[in-house]
């Protein structure tokens, strides 16, 4: 009977071998089907996988994806955001990606000056804890809350149990609220699926009051995702819960429609330089050591950007433009301004240094490279340090995007350096990279830092699933050896 079985398996085998070499189309029906004698609830269907999906995430170290909207124009949105699901049943939020907090915060039920609308063309919503079966408040005496008090980013009240903050921001505005702990969804890459229905507990931020730019209507977001490296980021949290690597990664498209890629996970591309970051400090502080402009350095003395308590060089996804340290602001302007050739107009708008132009900058403005310890250059395109702000006569109006901060001595690199670039932020190695690229292209992430399984990322895609659910496409010899697996499972029940 088991020859039989197998002759017959062995001709259909081999007539599907000669439609695939004819070139003609196979389809191959599948079902499943579940037992009729036994009722199965689908609520119980839904336990039993999130049950598989939290031990496939927690053995796996599997890649985290997120959505990533908005674009670096500051005259258009200005901020790059991305999409959570928090609670049970889950409820959507924007949030701003920044790289220069730690915490994620949410605005909440509660909330006062928080805004209604948002002319971001999103719908705002209100996180409700007593909405969630899934949420708890976070008391002083739990041990993630002690570790945000560390951090600067929890407080306590004597007069309640109640962890709690108050962030206040460099543009003026601030926030206040307290922590809850729920559960967050989350988009999982695994050996080329994704799991959309996968879930993590996580602290966050219930924001009960705002002020300044936060409480306007015309840029507003759900939020803050602090993607910082304290103990209270949800980056940190997901990794001592061993769901996620130490390692995240995005890709932010410069163009006007904006948007990119946003990982948890290392982003392999072979052109990425490292440098290491600065050690025991809140922010992710590099050495920049040195600025050149059309290859020659600039006579910027070295501690100008060395790490001190008010000095130091910035990622900052958060911030919008470019920050120099007050004694190096003047030397990048001059040099650049020294390059360009004398028929190109010089003007000065609204304190800033502006050109006019009937050409392509890319043809009249040079190279600007930043110098990192360890031999890593962030090279800058004339598009990564200048701003076009409107036309006058013809000509485009193009400034300097770096802006001087008076009286300080701090260098903070924004998305109008960081768009159009890979930037891996390597938190178990203590370091980042980055490399100039298209960001609406398709790149390779790794869920293990420097090595192991890596998987495929769409840009611009919810979660890259689009991509991977309609994009995996079987060769030849990858469609024979699948018939021959089905074939040896059928006939001699090997798994």
């Amino acid at each position: 009977m088991a020859a039989a079985a197998f002759a017959i398996s062995v001709g259909l085998l081999l007539l599907l071998l000669a439609a695939v070499d004819a070139g003609s189309p196979v389809s191959l029906p599948l079902e499943r089907a579940f037992p009729t004698n036994h009722g199965v609830e689908l609520s119980q269907l839904r336990a039993r996988d999130a049950l598989r999906h939290r031990r496939m995430l927690q053995s796996s170290n599997g890649v985290v994806d997120f959505p990533v909207q908005g674009t670096y124009d500051p005259f258009q949105v200005g901020l790059y955001f991305t999409k959570v699901q928090l609670g049970t049943p889950p409820v959507e939020f924007y949030v701003q990606i920044d790289t220069g907090s730690d915490v994620l915060w949410v605005s909440c039920n509660s909330c006062s000056g928080c805004p209604q609308t948002s002319g971001l063309q999103i719908q705002l919503n209100f996180f409700d804890p007593g909405s969630s079966s899934t949420s708890s408040l976070i008391a002083c005496s739990d041990q993630r809350c002690n570790s945000g008090i560390q951090s600067s980013d929890a407080s306590c009240s004597s007069q309640n149990n109640q962890c709690s903050y108050t962030f206040q921001y460099g543009d003026g505005s601030g926030t206040s609220g307290y922590y809850v702990s729920d559960m967050m969804h989350l988009n999982t890459i695994f050996e080329g699926s994704v799991t959309t229905n996968s879930t993590a507990p996580v602290v966050f931020g219930c924001s009960n009051q705002q002020s300044g730019d936060l409480t306007k209507s015309d840029r507003a977001v759900d939020g803050i995702f602090g993607f910082g490296q304290q103990e209270m980021s949800v980056i940190s949290q997901l990794s001592s819960q061993g769901i996620a690597p130490r390692v995240f990664s995005h890709c932010l498209k410069g163009d006007s429609s904006g948007g990119g890629i946003l990982v948890l996970g290392e982003i392999v591309e072979p052109n990425i330089v490292y440098t290491s970051l600065v050690p025991a400090q809140p922010h992710y502080n590099l050495n920049l050591q040195s600025i050149s402009v059309n290859g020659q350095t600039l006579q910027i003395d070295s501690s100008v950007f060395a790490t001190s308590n008010n000095r130091g060089t910035i990622v900052d996804s958060g911030t919008t433009l470019a920050y120099l340290a007050e004694e190096a602001y003047d030397p990048f302007v001059n040099a650049i301004t020294a390059t360009i050739p004398q028929s190109v107009r010089t003007v000065v708008s609204r304190g800033n240094q502006c050109y006019l132009l009937t050409t392509s900058v890319t043809d009249v403005f040079p190279q600007v490279s930043l110098n990192f310890a360890g031999g890593a250059s962030m090279l800058l395109r004339p598009q990564d340090y200048l701003i076009q702000q409107n036309s006058i006569g013809g000509a485009a109006v193009w400034c300097i995007g770096f802006q001087k901060l008076q009286g300080q001595g701090v260098t903070i690199l924004g998305d109008l350096v960081l768009k159009d670039k890979i930037v891996v932020y390597d938190l178990a190695g203590q370091r980042i990279g980055w490399a100039n690229f298209d960001c609406s292209l398709s790149v390779n992430v790794s869920a293990t830092t420097g090595t192991g399984r890596s998987e495929f990322v769409n840009a611009g895609e919810v979660g890259g699933s689009i991509s991977l659910r309609e994009g995996l496409k079987l060769t030849k010899t990858g469609f024979l050896a699948f018939l021959v697996h089905l074939t040896l499972i059928y006939c001699f029940g090997f798994l």
